[in-house]
């Protein structure tokens, strides 16, 4: 019972302390990297106000910079006040100072006053900014009349590693966060939750001085009589102070049940049998008690649940408010005449953002899978494209890290595939995401095949070893059935199979062409997900599933996350009719692997309606040839998939004199293509920095000798980033790996000197149906952002809408006067003065009077009845919200709005909100 109590007690003030830290990242974030600062006295308090239910047990929190004294005068004449000491003194020389800039209303007569002038509070400033850590002062009373600690966090100019020196912390601090914690509420509030509570008394103490022990809680007054105690410790964060918990019975130790057999045993069962009519009856009263509390709770966690759906709703709306900006430039950036190159660049960040938006949805799609009620779509989505985004979202990471990342989807499967393609897409994100995450060296390998020509299973082959975890019994015999470090990189794989024999292998079912489930429309796909990283440990290989857990306690401090993606992997997995399964070795890597069962779909079957987001490839580079240099046949079997997507053949040779010699056709090598090939792919570790001049000279040569009519234009593949290779190397052009077709393309364009030609059909969406629907009409738009009223304004103009943007609810009044000139208003829900709930209802209210009039007139025109009702006043209004959640779209049928388009919206979602309002058939 002590020991339950102690742990909850820290969890609690680590909560609190988190708080305080995110406080501090506020500061860093508004006041010192925001040039002018964002932040100022009105705002902090503001703030710190309206979020003060997050931080309960602080009375308050204040923020004291950090000034010199070479500096001193002049903050003192730009905040227009002298510093001060804590006796309301102006503060003496001395080498440094820490006034207060920024506080609550709570304990606004702190502001001005130099933390540094009172003796613990300088020392507590001087340890928190050495260690980075919250540190405490003595307990003390305050004004509250408890008993309470003094909480002291640093503020740091520039991001710290964990092992940053302490001259490092010094020089990088910008001030100090602190707040008076009130350390008996928190104990009160602790023991009142626990059954029990009047069984146990509870002291707690700081202990840091053991001749003088300090109360924080509880009374000095010892008990009546003696019982057992218990002493638990507590770690608060402060590495210097040191606190324990001292639990001890109210009552005497009952008296043991050996005592029935003494004389007097009689006489006590005789008192037993009274006792259990007295104990059954007091029973039956604690039952009904302890169901009014169980009535108690079940209220507590309604309002908690409708806190947490707010809360989401929230964090939605902030987050998705400004990306919307973002994605709505990017989209209408891309709509203008770009390079190649910028072209690839503006659709690489435009991938990132809405990868962005979709780790918001995590946490939704969580409680959507709790709940049951999350449901797959069924549309037509190219795999190979959605692969190419999920490299574009990992490729600078793994350019910085220097790894190989690769993907390879077999040839037999369907361009075209039907069913969900944002699950599939967050499913392996979430698998990549975690490879790069914990992989430094290697690579990692992401291959797609078909069921039936596939020999990667679920189920991992290694050496049984009895009461193992994933077929071993410890990491000592965790030995795989064959070791081959023929893959990718170099490195040796946690899985065996995934060598270059099994490779090969595949791809010779591809060559013959096997036939595949001619009979049925559902394709099975096998995706595995290779790495070559820190591995998982294998005691905590079964938990790896499991929401929020993670391999260690350090894991999440020191690669980052939150330990949801792989359970809500799982879970879409097995909603997609598959299964998903590992192999793990430590320090060797890790390879998870899952099954997903689609559906076939023709590109002819596709209609405008249902658009397949494909990225089109350029059609310039069919017919070429190209030369491949490279070692390792795993990695040039993906350098020939990416070649072979935008219609180059190549042929793959180990080294450069191979190379040379194909190209001559001497000792007895030849190409086995008629048409020499343009240009000469070579890895980089393939490549020596005396290579360059030799290679060139020998090229020239065997052009003179008439061996080779045109020189192959020469180009390094890297894996990191490496601008001078070009500059430094007699190379004609480099190409940064990850490979993706259009990224390739692009370089390729600018190496071969081509010019680009854009196909006309080059973007089948809705855009042309869309357009259809919003050609010559007028669109009213309401937003209080700026930014949001250009994207939408942008985005309905490129589809020949006319638009005329409000800031408010009030001003899209004024221009909403019967009869309308609009046919649509698209409103943003939460604007100041009048939001858009509440502008909605006022229309609605003109419109119902306006049909009244109207039904009055019609009793005395009968004759005109039929014409007059046919055109009764309703303008559709449609919700442009950020909000995610379930209440705010029934909130927004509820007031009177047709419908809602979530922010950013797409062209696709814009078209489905819009089609049953502005039919071409239907007029205006």
């Amino acid at each position: 019972m002590c020991e339950e109590r102690a742990r909850m007690l820290q969890d609690q003030f680590a909560v609190s302390v988190n708080h305080v830290h995110a406080l501090a990242i506020l500061v860093a974030t508004f006041h010192y990297e925001k040039h002018p600062p964002a932040l100022d006295q009105v705002t902090f308090a503001e703030y710190t106000a309206r979020t003060s239910f997050e931080r309960p047990l602080l009375s308050g929190v204040a923020y004291a910079q950090r000034v010199v004294h070479a500096y001193r005068e002049s903050f003192e004449r730009q905040q227009g006040w002298i510093i001060k000491t804590m006796r309301h003194e102006p503060s003496p020389v001395q080498d440094e100072y820490a006034p207060v800039i920024y506080s609550q209303e709570t304990v606004s007569y702190i502001e001005g006053l130099d933390m540094m002038s009172g003796e613990e509070d300088r020392e507590n400033i001087l340890r928190s900014r050495a260690s980075g850590k919250a540190v405490l002062t003595r307990p003390f009373r305050l004004m509250s009349d408890h008993l309470g600690v003094v909480l002291t966090f640093p503020v740091y100019l520039d991001d710290l590693t964990a092992d940053a020196k302490e001259e490092d912390r010094v020089a990088a601090t910008a001030g100090y966060l602190g707040g008076a914690f009130d350390v008996e509420s928190l104990v009160e509030n602790l023991l009142r939750q626990l059954a029990g509570n009047q069984e146990l008394v509870v002291n707690v103490y700081d202990v840091t001085n053991n001749s003088n022990p300090l109360l924080m809680y509880g009374s000095e007054v010892p008990l009546g009589n003696p019982s057992p105690s218990h002493i638990c410790m507590l770690d608060f964060g402060d590495p210097f102070r040191k606190h324990h918990m001292i639990c001890r019975y109210r009552n005497k130790p009952h008296v043991p049940w050996s005592a029935i057999t003494t004389p007097s045993g009689g006489f006590v069962i005789c008192m037993l049998v009274g006792y259990i009519i007295y104990a059954a009856w007091s029973r039956y009263d604690n039952v009904k008690e302890d169901c009014r509390k169980m009535e108690e709770l079940k209220k507590r966690a309604e309002a908690a649940d409708v806190a947490k759906s707010q809360f989401l709703a929230t964090v939605s709306h902030e987050i998705r408010t400004p990306m919307n900006g973002v994605l709505g430039m990017l989209d209408m950036l891309l709509d203008t005449d770009l390079k190649p190159t910028q072209r690839d660049y503006a659709q690489t960040a435009q991938f990132c953002g809405k990868a962005l938006i979709s780790l918001i949805n995590e946490v939704l799609d969580r409680a959507k899978i709790e709940a049951g009620k999350l449901d797959l779509e069924s549309v037509p989505f190219d795999l190979r494209s959605i692969l190419d985004d999920i490299i574009s979202l990992f490729s600078s990471k793994s350019r910085e890290k220097g790894i190989e990342l690769a993907v390879y989807v077999s040839e037999r499967v369907p361009e075209i595939l039907l069913g969900d393609p944002g699950r599939f897409r967050q499913i392996i994100t979430n698998l990549v995401g975690n490879s790069i995450k914990f992989t430094e060296r290697g690579h990692i390998f992401v291959q797609v095949h078909l069921a039936d020509h596939s020999n990667l299973a679920t189920e991992a082959k290694v050496e049984p070893v009895a009461n193992g975890m994933n077929g071993h019994k410890n990491e000592t015999t965790a030995v795989a059935t064959s070791v081959s470090r023929n893959t990718l990189s170099g490195f040796e794989a946690a899985d065996s199979r995934n060598n270059w024999e099994n490779f090969k292998l595949l791809l010779s079912y591809e060559k013959n062409e096997m036939p595949y489930e001619s009979v049925s429309d559902k394709v099975t796909l096998v995706v595995s997900v290779e790495d070559t990283g820190i591995g998982i440990p294998l005691d905590a290989q079964g938990k790896v599933f499991t929401p929020f857990m993670q391999a260690d306690s350090s894991t999440s401090r020191t690669y980052g996350g939150t330990g949801i993606g792989l359970s809500i992997s799982k879970c879409l997995v097995e909603i997609m009719g598959g299964q998903i399964n590992f192999v793990s070795r430590p320090h060797v890597g890790s390879t998870f692997t899952f099954t997903a069962v689609l559906q076939r779909c023709d590109k002819s079957a596709v209609s405008d309606n249902e658009p397949v987001m494909l990225h089109p490839l350029p059609s310039s580079f069919k017919g070429l040839s190209a030369l491949l240099v490279d070692r390792r046949p795993v990695r040039a079997t993906v350098t020939k998939y990416h070649l072979q997507r935008l219609g180059i053949t190549s042929e793959v040779v180990a080294t450069i004199e191979l190379a040379l010699g194909a190209l001559s056709g001497r000792n007895g090598h030849s190409l086995a293509s008629t048409k020499l090939p343009c240009m000469l792919l070579i890895e980089s570790d393939s490549w020596s920095s005396k290579m360059d001049v030799s290679l060139r000279s020998r090229l020239l040569e065997m052009k003179q000798n008439g061996q080779t009519p045109v020189l192959p234009k020469i180009i390094l593949l890297v894996a990191a980033e490496s601008d001078k290779l070009k500059g430094n190397y007699a190379v004609d052009s480099v190409i940064t790996k990850p490979l993706k077709a259009s990224t390739l393309a692009a370089c390729l364009f600018q190496a071969l000197g081509i010019t680009q030609t854009q196909p006309s059909h080059e973007k089948r969406d809705s855009s042309g149906s869309l357009r259809g629907l919003l050609l010559g009409k007028n669109i009213l738009v309401v937003d209080d952002n700026k930014v949001n009223l250009r994207v939408a304004a942008g985005t309905l103009k490129k589809f020949g809408a006319k638009v005329e943007c409000v800031k408010s609810g009030k001003d899209a009044l004024a221009l909403l006067q019967i009869p309308y000139k609009f046919d649509l208003c698209l409103m943003d829900i939460q604007m100041p003065e009048m939001d858009g709930f509440e502008a909605t209802r006022h229309i609605r209210a003109m419109e119902a009077k306006a049909n009244e009039q109207a039904d009055a007139s019609n009793n005395s025109h009968s004759e005109t009845d039929c014409t007059t009702r046919a055109g009764k006043w309703h303008l559709p209004v449609l919700a442009m919200t950020a909000d995610v959640i379930q209440a705010t779209h029934e909130e927004c049928t509820k007031c009177g709005m047709d419908g809602y388009v979530t922010k950013p919206f797409e062209e696709k979602q814009l078209f489905q909100a819009v089609q049953k309002f502005l039919d071409p058939g239907m007029p205006s």
